[in-house]
């Protein structure tokens, strides 16, 4: 179990960004052991085509299914919307030492393999060869995904900005993970390790990643004290278009704002963007505007612009619609099975 102690500036100081880096290096994991991330099989399937012909051996030494993931790969980000080449550059920078002790570094007894030992005799040459391959891995397996990616990361940072300025620390952790408890000012956090110890005016910095899923990671010091987490909604991260989501709209939210609207509310529990929405429910982006524009106007959606996109997530009166509607249709249906039901004889 880790326990993370706040002093009140260390609430001030909870803050949000998302990684490419991070994404990249967890999705070594998930090819690592598909059956562990089942969720993200799509991406695996569709991937694994790219993937021929290039050589991921240095990259699976390093990026194991389970176990210790040197902490050089993933150094916590210093902008809440970084960019991978600015974050390849701080790998690369990386002292020779910090490499090698990290190569070095052992979990739980575990032996660090020889491949690792062998890297760490020579740092210098192995950081710079493991930066290209990162490189030429987030060409092929992760760029092409990113705009999808991306999308998800900052709705759940909108989503989780509005918590923490609505409720404060307790409105973020509530439901952000299994794993994540908030009690009195101590964040705990169940993992197979310990640790205790105060953030000591340095804040934390929570890291939404698709690719952490179902679990969550940590980071402690030397390093910023980061905490990583699916982000809401990744389970409809690789939705396409076609998948009949009209079939579960509220006939009674239907009527009243039109089937199309009402999906798009429906499927803004989580933010998304235009071009999101559009590839999820199978239409053009512009039919999409037309549709959002309304909602809009009706005070049931608000626009967020985030880094280059503009997100879209329910207002307070978007979320009470749809859920009564929800309620409402739902009490119908019961009523119905109760009166088709033929008694027990």
């Amino acid at each position: 179990m880790i326990e993370l102690v706040f002093a009140p500036d260390d609430v001030a100081r909870v803050r949000f960004a998302f990684s490419p880096l991070w994404e990249m290096v967890r999705s070594l994991r998930v090819l690592g052991d598909p059956s562990g991330h089942a969720l993200h099989l799509p991406w695996v399937h569709a991937v694994r085509p790219r993937l021929h012909g290039l050589d991921l051996g240095l990259l699976h030494v390093l990026v194991k299914p389970w176990g210790y993931i040197p902490d050089f790969l993933t150094p916590p980000p210093v902008t809440p919307l970084p960019d991978l080449r600015a974050e390849l550059d701080v790998v690369r920078a990386t002292p020779p030492e910090v490499v090698a002790g990290e190569l070095r570094w052992t979990e739980r007894g575990d032996s660090a393999g020889p491949e690792r030992l062998a890297l760490a005799d020579d740092p210098e040459r192995a950081l710079a060869d493991i930066a290209d391959a990162l490189e030429r891995y987030w060409a092929a397996a992760v760029e092409p995904f990113w705009p999808r990616v991306r999308d998800l990361l900052e709705g759940d940072v909108l989503r989780r900005t509005r918590a923490l300025a609505a409720r404060g620390a307790e409105g973020v952790f509530a439901d952000l993970h299994e794993a994540v408890a908030w009690r009195a000012g101590r964040l705990f956090i169940d993992r197979r390790w310990h640790h205790h110890g105060e953030l000591a005016g340095s804040g934390l910095l929570l890291v939404p990643s698709v690719f952490v899923w179902p679990s969550v990671s940590v980071m402690l010091p030397p390093y910023q004290a980061m905490l990583s987490y699916p982000p809401t909604g990744v389970a409809t991260l690789w939705e396409s278009g076609g998948r009949g989501a009209g079939s579960r709209v509220p006939d009674a939210l239907a009527a009243l704002v039109g089937r199309r609207r009402a999906e798009l509310l429906i499927a803004l529990a989580a933010p998304a963007s235009t071009t999101e929405l559009a590839a999820r429910m199978d239409v053009t982006a512009g039919a999409v505007s037309q549709h959002l524009g309304v909602l809009r106007a009706c005070g049931l959606v608000s626009g967020h612009r985030m880094g280059r996109s503009v997100l879209y997530v329910r207002t307070p009166e978007g979320d009470a619609l749809t859920a009564n509607s929800a309620q409402r249709s739902e009490a119908r249906a019961s009523r119905r099975r109760d009166v088709t039901e033929p008694p027990d004889s």
